[in-house]
């Protein structure tokens, strides 16, 4: 009766065999999208994922995000670079006529000065001269900070305090320019960014004084060490001399740049492990151009021949020109504020909260104030 009822209301009633194939059908076709879905994610994001990379190859047309590269190329040659980069050595190593070499200018404090004459100083003292050089629409004002007097007295004991004082004197500048309430647009930056400490080419070990101050040094700014007038050598004494001061370093605990804690991924352990083969820097410089083969080259004159400052083979000038300019400017800057200055400025404000709300007067190692930030606090 129930089914004569259901035939006339149009009902059709299928055996319930027939209703169990079909839904063992469906759930072999959901197993299968589900399939299809995990061999052929989708690109777009979802809740649980919110980091999917969307290549170019899945976008539906161009949208122009590599432009980004071309506004910030704009905007920093606009801005131009600052680079400031600090030489440490005696009288008569040729600090000057290596920077001279390095930017191809007149850029050392001997050359701007006018009727200059060499004079011995009594004391340490820290000059500086700033320059706009300018290369293919690229503009960077370029600072070398001198140290005449540095290891040319008798008594060198404590003659690298001044050197310490202007580098955490640049520090506290650009902190203070941070904290300000109405702070610049663009903080000028006069902090330094790489020291270029010079050694005399002696062909013994390291003497009690370079030690000393590149261990105090190492620790607030880069350090890049270079054999200065390397041609005196020869080259069975220049490669022991420098496998010495390499043995020096390591067994003085001396940080050198580029250190390996600052590597960011393996090709820049593999550049910079070449780098570090090199170090020291065994340099000659020199400003003045002489004919070789037909070509000017920079060079030194010789009885025994011209000895080329660019040519690999006779010294490594070529690659402290590209560590300092070509390929780890940048790098020298932002370990500069992300390494030194960070942690002097976690220094600094960890002592103003335990003073106060206001930063304390600088002091130098030994503890002495310095005067003009003992007069003025933030």
């Amino acid at each position: 009766m129930r089914e004569d009822t259901a035939q006339e209301q149009g009902l059709d009633l299928e055996p319930p065999v027939r209703m169990e194939e079909e839904m063992e059908v469906m759930e072999e076709r959901e197993v299968e999208e589900r399939v299809v879905e995990i061999e052929h994610p989708l690109p777009c994001l979802s809740e649980s994922d919110t980091q999917g990379i969307i290549k170019g190859r899945d976008l539906f047309g161009y949208v122009g995000i590599e432009a980004v590269l071309d506004q910030m190329r704009r905007k920093t040659m606009k801005a131009g670079f600052e680079f400031n980069v600090m030489v440490v050595g005696q009288s008569g190593l040729g600090k000057s006529t290596l920077v001279n070499t390095l930017f191809k200018s007149k850029v050392s404090r001997k050359s701007c000065t006018p009727n200059y004459e060499e004079k011995i100083s009594k004391t340490v003292h820290l000059q500086s001269v700033s320059h706009v050089i300018e290369e293919k629409g690229v503009k960077m004002k370029l600072t070398v900070i001198d140290t005449p007097g540095f290891g040319d007295q008798i008594n060198n004991e404590n003659c690298w305090e001044p050197i310490v004082k202007y580098v955490n004197e640049q520090y506290e500048k650009y902190l203070k320019e941070e904290l300000n309430v109405n702070r610049k647009r663009r903080i000028p930056d006069t902090r330094v960014h790489c020291c270029v400490y010079f050694l005399p080419a002696t062909g013994h070990w390291l003497r009690p004084i370079d030690v000393e101050f590149m261990r105090r040094l190492g620790k607030i700014v880069s350090i890049v060490p270079v054999i200065a007038k390397a041609d005196t050598l020869t080259l069975e004494e220049r490669l022991e001399f420098k496998q010495r001061i390499r043995q020096d370093l390591q067994a003085n605990g001396i940080r050198v740049y580029p250190q390996k804690e600052y590597d960011e991924d393996a090709e820049d352990r593999i550049l910079n492990d070449k780098i570090r083969e090199n170090i020291p820097f065994a340099v000659v410089g020199t400003d003045k151009e002489h004919q070789v083969n037909g070509n000017k080259v920079l060079g030194r004159k010789t009885k025994w021949g011209i000895i080329e400052v660019e040519n690999v083979a006779h010294c490594e000038f070529a690659h402290l020109r590209d560590l300092l300019i070509r390929s780890h400017l940048q790098d020298l800057k932002d370990v500069t504020h992300n390494i030194h200055y960070e942690a002097y400025r976690v220094k600094r404000l960890n002592e103003s909260n335990a003073n106060g709300l206001a930063l304390s007067p600088l002091t130098l190692e030994n503890g002495t104030l310095e005067k003009s930030d003992a007069e003025s606090h933030l």
